[in-house]
């Protein structure tokens, strides 16, 4: 009996301490941009144009982008390749056998990837937001690149046109919790080849296309915000003319 209470002791802790001994990027807070319409809409053009290609969103369906400000004839026109509807899905025509092969996983869908991402240590817009802007050149991946959050993921760097090639600078220092070893430090990145565009460019291109994948996991969460505010303002005048009922109806008793 006392082995068994020891065991279930080490399962119950087994998680914290996985997770306390996992070393973790520290999280950069995404601007958030879920009520700007044009911010909303770029993203949702890098959205297709640089993650579409191989991550779907089955969830969403393109003219649902008219929540967004744009119109049927801009989706059509700027947003869905030749054989796509406007009411069509967000999916793609990659093989899940073909992206095991190339990868080495599913490429995940994204229609609810910035709620997923979400953890203790930030919101997913957080996670996504730092993710986008982490790659580095590493020769020892199979597709060349690498990320300071996901370490040896196996997505290339998508947008490396946009943000340039960049090498990683790491210092050793000594371990915390052995003074005999070092593990390596980001002391930052060095800037191998430009882009087309300045880092804060690239910067505000990622935290549009971070908003809008966060705007994508639930559509109606503005409405949603906004009555809930309505809803409370409206429960409030209705708590006080209550109480006022109920304090003339009881001085009629008295």
């Amino acid at each position: 009996m006392k082995l068994l209470k020891k065991l279930i002791a080490v399962l119950a802790l087994a998680p914290a301490l996985t997770l306390a001994s996992e070393a973790t990027f520290p999280l950069d807070q995404a601007p958030d941009r879920t009520r700007d319409l044009s911010s909303l809409q770029n993203g949702a053009k890098l959205f297709v144009n640089y993650c579409l290609n191989c991550h779907s969103a089955s969830a969403m369906r393109y003219n649902r982008l008219k929540d967004i400000g744009l119109t049927e004839e801009q989706i059509q026109n700027n947003l869905l390749f030749t054989s796509e509807k406007v009411g069509d899905l967000m999916t793609v025509s990659l093989s899940p056998k073909d992206a095991k092969t190339w990868f080495g996983a599913v490429p995940p869908d994204l229609s609810v990837i910035a709620r997923a991402k979400a953890s203790g240590e930030g919101s997913g817009a957080d996670w996504l937001y730092t993710y986008l802007r982490t790659f580095y050149k590493d020769d020892t991946r199979p597709t060349g690149w690498n990320n300071l959050v996901f370490p040896n993921v196996g997505m290339p760097h998508a947008m490396w046109e946009l943000q340039g090639v960049r090498n990683v600078k790491f210092v050793d220092e000594k371990d915390p919790h052995d003074a005999s070893k070092v593990v390596p430090k980001f002391s930052g990145f060095e800037q191998v080849k430009p882009g087309t565009m300045t880092a804060l460019d690239f910067d505000n291109a990622t935290a549009d296309l971070v908003s809008y994948l966060e705007w994508m996991g639930e559509p109606a969460q503005n409405t949603r915000k906004r009555l809930g505010v309505i809803v409370l303002l409206f429960l409030g005048v209705f708590l006080l003319l209550a109480w006022r009922l109920n304090a003339s109806y009881w001085k009629e008793v008295k």
